[in-house]
C-alpha cells in the first residue's frame, strides 16, 4: 500500500467519494492529495514520529473500498460492543450503516447523521467545520484522510442543549486487508453539554487498517466529555487522531483507552482560548510485539486557560510504548496553568518505553509543571502480597491492575467503565475477584 500506488487509484475512487457535486470539497480533497503525493506517509525522520516506523504499511496491500460492505455483520457480536443506554451510530468499514444504528428518541434539534448525509443536507455547516480544527503542521496521515475519507459521522449540538445521553459511534471492520477512513465532525453550540464515545473494534483474526480523524468544535462556554476506546484485532493497523479547538471557557474531558491493534497512533490536540479548561486521560496497554504511541498537543493560545493531563502506559513481552505530550502556553496566555503527568510500568526486560515531554513556556506570568516515571513492578509490594498466601503471578498482576484501575476510575460512565474494567481483568486475570468489588 505504497502512497504511488493509493495515489494511482484516487481516480477509480474519487466517483464513490462524498460530496463530489461541491466544488470546494473537491478543491480541497485535490490539495489535500497534492500534499500526500509530495510528503506520504509519515517518516521517523520527522521529530513527530520519530519513534514510530509506518513503513510496514508500504508492504500491506490494503484497498480502500468503493461501496458499502458486502457482509452482513453477526447482531449478537456487534450488541456486545454497543454500550446500554446511548445513541448509537456505526460504520462498518469506514461507512454509516443506519440500520444498525439506534437514534430514536433523539431530540429534533440535534443533527446525529452521516457525513455523507450531512454534505447533502448541510453543506455549509460542513464546510464551516470541516479542517478548522486539525494541526497547524499537518502531516502525512492527515492529508491522506482529508483526500479519501470515505464517510464519518456528523453530529451538532445546538446552543444551550444538555444531550440527556451519551452518543456512541462504533467504528467495525469487517474486511481481511481493508481500509477504513472516516472523518467525523463534532459541533457543540454555546452552553451545549454533551458526551461522545468513540470505539473501534474488528472481526478476529483479520488484517486492516483504520484511519480516523474527529474534529470537534466547543462554543463559549460549552462542554464536552470524549472518550475513546481502541481494542482492534491483534494485526491491525489504526491511526486515529482527536483534534479539538475550544472557545472562550469551554470545557474539554478526553479519556483515551488503547489496548489493540499491532501497531497504533493516537494523536489527541487542543488549541484552548480564554479560560478554557482541558483534561486529557490516557491509559495504554501492550504486550507481544505491539507498538502503540500516543501523541497530545495541548496549546494555550489566550490568557487564563487551565490543562491536566495525566498518561499511565502498561508494557509486556517485546511490546514498545511511546508517549509524546506537549504542551505550549503562546505569549498572550498569561495566567496559564498546565500539568502533564506520565507513569509507565514495564512487565519484561525487553519492553520498551519512549516518553517526551515537552514544555514550551513563551509567556512569564503562568504555572506549569511535568513528570515522568518509568519502572517495575516494587518487589516489596510482590513479596507483601506473596507472604499473605497469594501465589506469586496472582499478586503480580494484582498489582498491575491496581496500577491501571486508577485510570479507569476517572471514566465517568458506568457502562465504559465497567466495559474496560473486563478488558483489564481478561489481560490481568485476579482469582476470584468479584466485579461487584471495582
Amino acid at each position: 500500500m505504497s502512497a504511488a500506488n493509493l495515489i494511482e487509484r484516487y481516480q477509480t475512487l474519487a466517483d464513490s467519494l462524498p460530496g463530489q457535486n461541491l466544488p470546494w470539497l473537491n478543491t480541497l480533497r485535490q490539495l489535500a492529495l497534492g500534499s500526500f503525493e509530495a510528503t506520504g506517509f509519515p517518516s521517523p525522520r520527522e521529530e513527530e514520529w520519530k519513534y514510530t516506523n509506518v513503513t510496514a504499511l508500504e508492504k500491506k496491500r490494503f484497498e480502500p473500498s468503493s461501496s458499502a460492505s458486502a457482509v452482513p455483520v453477526d447482531k449478537e457480536w456487534l450488541a456486545s460492543h454497543l454500550l446500554a443506554d446511548t445513541w448509537s451510530l456505526v460504520l462498518v468499514d469506514g461507512r454509516v450503516d443506519l440500520a444498525l444504528s439506534d437514534l430514536a428518541g433523539l431530540p429534533a434539534t440535534v443533527i446525529a447523521t452521516s457525513l455523507s448525509a450531512a454534505l447533502e443536507n448541510h453543506p455549509d455547516r460542513v464546510k464551516s467545520l470541516l479542517g478548522t480544527a486539525l494541526a497547524r503542521e499537518a502531516h502525512g496521515f492527515l492529508a491522506f484522510n482529508t483526500a479519501y475519507f470515505s464517510d464519518g459521522a456528523f453530529i451538532a449540538i445546538p446552543v444551550g442543549f444538555n444531550l440527556a445521553k451519551p452518543v456512541q459511534i462504533l467504528h467495525v471492520s469487517t474486511r481481511n486487508e481493508g481500509l477504513a477512513n472516516t472523518r467525523s465532525l463534532v459541533s457543540l453550540g454555546a452552553n451545549a453539554s454533551a458526551k461522545l464515545i468513540e470505539t473501534f473494534v474488528g472481526l478476529p483474526d483479520i488484517s486492516y487498517l483504520t484511519a480516523a480523524v474527529t474534529e470537534i468544535r466547543l462554543g463559549e462556554n460549552a462542554g464536552l466529555d470524549h472518550y475513546k476506546l481502541q481494542v482492534e484485532t491483534d494485526k491491525a493497523y489504526h491511526f486515529g487522531g482527536v483534534y479539538v479547538k475550544q472557545e472562550k471557557s469551554s470545557r474539554f474531558k478526553q479519556h483515551n483507552l488503547s489496548f489493540g491493534g499491532l501497531l497504533a497512533r493516537n494523536e489527541i490536540h487542543a488549541e484552548l482560548a480564554t479560560a478554557a479548561e482541558c483534561e486529557m486521560n490516557g491509559l495504554f496497554l501492550a504486550k507481544g510485539r505491539q507498538h502503540v504511541d500516543n501523541h497530545t498537543l495541548i496549546q494555550h493560545t489566550e490568557p487564563h486557560g487551565s490543562s491536566r493531563e495525566t498518561y499511565r502506559g502498561v508494557l509486556a513481552d517485546r511490546a514498545r510504548g511511546v508517549f509524546q505530550g506537549r504542551i505550549v502556553v503562546h505569549p498572550q496566555a498569561q495566567k496559564t496553568n498546565a500539568e502533564m503527568n506520565n507513569r509507565n510500568l514495564l512487565l519484561s526486560e525487553d519492553a520498551e518505553i519512549d516518553a517526551k515531554p515537552q514544555l514550551e513556556i513563551l509567556a512569564d506570568d503562568v504555572k506549569c509543571s511535568h513528570g515522568v516515571a518509568i519502572g517495575q513492578l516494587d518487589p516489596e509490594s510482590v513479596f507483601y502480597l506473596v507472604s499473605r498466601g497469594i501465589d506469586q503471578e496472582t499478586a503480580k498482576n494484582m498489582l498491575t491492575f491496581a496500577f491501571a484501575n486508577e485510570m479507569v476510575d476517572k471514566i465517568g460512565l458506568d457502562s465504559l467503565r465497567g466495559r474496560v474494567q473486563q478488558h483489564l481483568l481478561d489481560l490481568f486475570p485476579q482469582t476470584g475477584i468479584r466485579r461487584d468489588w471495582l
